[in-house]
């Protein structure tokens, strides 16, 4: 038995002037259940002291156990609606907030995705000023060094327009038909201005623009991407199996380009073509091995290339991401686009190579070195950008994967595209008979790159190394 007065745990001591069966009812049972839930919730909410003198004696108690836990859930009559409009309101702030953050990703200011389409690059549409001072000064018969400058920075507007109307064809299209585009059109500048010098039968212009690709995104982007991201850090970490296996890949490749050099070197007469010398006159079997590398590399790719669409991941499936509320083009818009793109590239690109050989005599370097240094970096210079700024944002998986993969590309598949092109246009035939400068580059630069990015992390001073390695190959191509 209880004592007189008292009821269950639950509830206060039972006044005089109630009866015992309202007692004994749950606290939010009987008459008066909203005022007695009322005085509950403000005993729970108010201050002892303050609730004490402004509700009187009877609501200053501390609630207690189970009981207050069940008031503090109660949902009070004519609360739902607040809540229901609170929720809404909650939502519609997160809406305006992602509205916001997608707006300002658009802008180049913020956002936490970052993939290959950033939008940063339409920074470099600026220099489109630059194509028609291009095509003037070339009508017009003015100096070769304006015209080749004028026409290598009116070259990067057309090349980004083609990149990123290429990444819109590509997420309109879904992985397999996106990882094709992107290998077809990837490089496509490097590609149309290698078609034009071989029209104009500059091989060697050509395969120094193609080590200059190669060489430029593995040690000049991958050193600079290096030095950007870790600039504020200590280190930045990657995954070291997958950039290993990109590093592999451009290892083998390298190899393979340069054994028909080698190949020359010893029993093709004993030296290779040197510095300003356009050769034609190689054996019919030196040009039969370059066809042989030329279908391995281009075999491994496809192997690669299918592998990948298959598993939808890896090198070759490169799907772009796009910031949420960016607007991506229509395939319609994307076509013309990347049409218009390409004839601006094929225009800028004829000027450009038209221009090469009396503009490195007037500005006194020779044709190699303006190859191999401005030639190879212009055509590619959208993904060089955006390597550099996703390595800010701590995102060296991806930037590594730009600088590597592209390297990959134009050493598997834009080198023997060209080769077997070369028997189609052109006045001879393109032998992949490197000289002895190239053939050291491409080693080293392979080598180098591949002994930096295994350890799965990098840091601001392995890419001042890359840089300086760089530099002393242009140093050596200048006086060469």
């Amino acid at each position: 038995m209880r004592p007189d007065g008292w009821t269950r745990k639950t509830l206060r001591a039972r006044r005089a002037d109630r009866s015992t069966g309202h007692v004994l009812q749950s606290p939010d049972r009987g008459p008066g259940r909203d005022r007695r839930l009322a005085r509950a919730r403000c005993r729970d909410l108010q201050p002892g002291g303050v609730r004490g003198r402004r509700l009187g004696p009877g609501l200053g108690r501390p609630a207690r156990g189970r009981a207050a836990a069940r008031r503090a859930a109660r949902v009070l009559p004519g609360q739902v609606r607040g809540r229901r409009r609170a929720d809404g309101d909650a939502r519609r702030r997160r809406a305006r907030g992602g509205r916001r953050g997608a707006r300002r990703a658009a802008r180049g200011r913020g956002g936490a995705g970052v993939g290959r389409s950033l939008r940063p690059v339409r920074r470099l549409y600026a220099l489109a000023v630059f194509i028609p001072v291009a095509v003037v000064l070339d009508a017009t018969g003015s100096s070769a060094a304006p015209v080749f400058f004028t026409a290598a920075l009116g070259l990067v507007p057309p090349a980004v327009l083609m990149s990123d109307a290429t990444e819109a064809l590509a997420a309109r299209s879904g992985p397999g038909v996106g990882a094709l585009l992107n290998v077809t059109f990837g490089n496509a500048p490097e590609l149309i201005i290698a078609f034009f010098a071989l029209v104009d039968g500059l091989q060697e212009v050509v395969k120094a623009s193609l080590v200059g690709s190669i060489i430029g995104n593995s040690l000049l982007v991958l050193g600079a991407a290096m030095v950007a991201g870790g600039w504020r850090r200590e280190r930045q970490r990657f995954s070291a199996e997958a950039t290993d296996r990109v590093a592999r890949l451009l290892l083998l490749a390298s190899l393979v380009l340069v054994v028909p050099a080698l190949i020359q070197a010893t029993a093709g007469g004993g030296h290779l073509p040197g510095v300003q010398e356009e050769r034609h006159d190689y054996s019919a079997w030196v040009e039969a091995i370059s066809i042989v590398a030329a279908l391995v590399l281009a075999s491994r790719y496809v192997i690669g290339l299918t592998s990948s669409v298959r598993n939808r991941r890896g090198l070759f499936n490169i799907t772009p991401e796009f910031q949420p509320g960016e607007e991506i083009w229509s395939v319609r818009r994307s076509v013309v686009l990347l049409a218009v793109a390409g004839v601006l590239v094929g225009v800028m690109s004829e000027v450009l190579v038209g221009s090469i050989e009396a503009a490195s005599h007037s500005v006194g370097l020779s044709p190699f070195f303006i190859a191999v240094f401005v030639v190879g970096i212009a055509g590619n210079a959208a993904e060089h950008w955006v390597a550099v700024v996703v390595a800010m944002k701590d995102q060296m998986n991806l930037s590594l994967g730009i600088a590597l993969g592209s390297s990959v590309q134009i050493a598997m598949f834009l080198v023997p595209a060209l080769v077997l092109l070369s028997f189609v246009v052109g006045p001879h035939p393109m032998a992949l008979v490197f000289n002895g400068y190239e053939v050291a580059a491409l080693i080293s630069a392979a080598v180098i790159a591949r002994i930096v990015v295994r350890g799965g992390q990098s840091t601001r001073l392995e890419g001042v190394v890359l840089l300086a390695v760089y530099c002393a190959l242009g140093v050596v191509f200048a006086l060469a």
